[in-house]
């Protein structure tokens, strides 16, 4: 099972109760990153695995880009992005923050394929290994960049890809996910709503607070393209259900995701995501008809 751990403000008893209805209901993967709330996060998930010692929880967490910069652009330098000190040095403060011996994967936050010139970083991840820190190590892929990952699980680094995978965003079953099932790489499919317009609580009114990120993604131009094909998708949600289930669902139904990790904030996340995943892929028909909704798109300054 599956599940992410966010932090950027909020009700941390809130959380804390989110994440622990997730493991009472059978969650066992938890996702985070140091950059959510500058380890806040981390904090939340060390507490979760302390507070249920009779259960195998698998933790995973990313290593922020020194450079600050996200996503990583054509010309970054792994020496700029992730040079081995600094590996290190968010490794251990993630642990610190954790309050963990080890995390089962450790991703970098940011990749780009022109980085395995540089064999520093497996040395590095290889010392951590050994010293029994991490376990394996995956990397996140850049929004609508699928294919700058396919030559790090070509090369047998890699033991896990993170990667936008949706209703929408259906590229990476072109090229990536051959590849890493060729590999026996997991698929880890993100933003499994389109950061919200799949759950169908983007409407062309939605604003944002200015320290909300979401503030400068959702901008005029995106919210005037995502909301008519949200609403396209309306009718096809099977009575009874929701659109958030119905996105669940539509990613399940692809063997080669390993797991998804959809946002649990609140309890009514958990109890939704997670009867989702009890449900089942939706019926082939629907499947069929939800391809037909494919959305490529590129990079843009404000895509992140």
């Amino acid at each position: 099972m599956w599940g992410a751990v966010a932090w950027s403000g909020g009700d941390r008893t809130e959380a804390r109760a989110a994440l622990q209805r997730a493991v009472d209901l059978g969650c066992n993967f938890f996702d985070t990153a140091w950059a959510y709330g500058e380890g806040a996060s981390e904090v939340l998930l060390g507490e979760l695995v302390r507070a249920n010692p009779d259960r195998r929880l698998y933790t995973a967490t990313k290593v922020p880009p020194k450079s600050w910069r996200w996503p990583s652009r054509r010309g970054d330098t792994l020496a700029e992005s992730y040079p081995p000190e600094h590996i290190e040095t968010y490794v251990r403060k993630s642990l610190a923050n954790a309050g963990l011996p080890r995390f089962d994967l450790i991703q970098f936050h940011t990749w780009e394929d022109a980085w395995l010139a540089d064999r520093r970083f497996v040395a590095k991840l290889d010392e951590l290994r050994r010293e029994g820190v991490i376990g394996g190590f995956g990397i996140s892929l850049n929004r609508w960049e699928p294919w700058n990952g396919i030559e790090a699980v070509k090369s047998g680094i890699v033991d896990a890809v993170q990667v936008i995978y949706n209703i929408f965003d259906q590229n990476p079953e072109d090229q990536l996910f051959p590849i890493c099932a060729a590999n026996d790489v997991a698929v880890i499919a993100r933003v499994p709503f389109d950061e919200g317009t799949l759950a169908g609580t983007i409407t062309l009114e939605s604003r944002f607070p200015a320290d909300d990120w979401r503030s400068s993604y959702f901008v005029p131009e995106n919210l005037a393209a995502c909301v008519p094909r949200a609403d396209a998708l309306r009718p096809l949600v099977p009575a009874g259900s929701t659109m958030a289930d119905m996105a669940l669902r539509f990613i399940l139904a692809n063997d080669t995701v390993s797991t998804i990790i959809p946002g649990m904030r609140r309890r009514a996340h958990v109890d939704a995501n997670i009867a989702a995943g009890a449900a089942g892929p939706l019926p082939e028909g629907l499947q069929r008809e939800l391809r037909r909704h494919r959305w490529d798109r590129l990079p843009t300054a404000w895509s992140q």
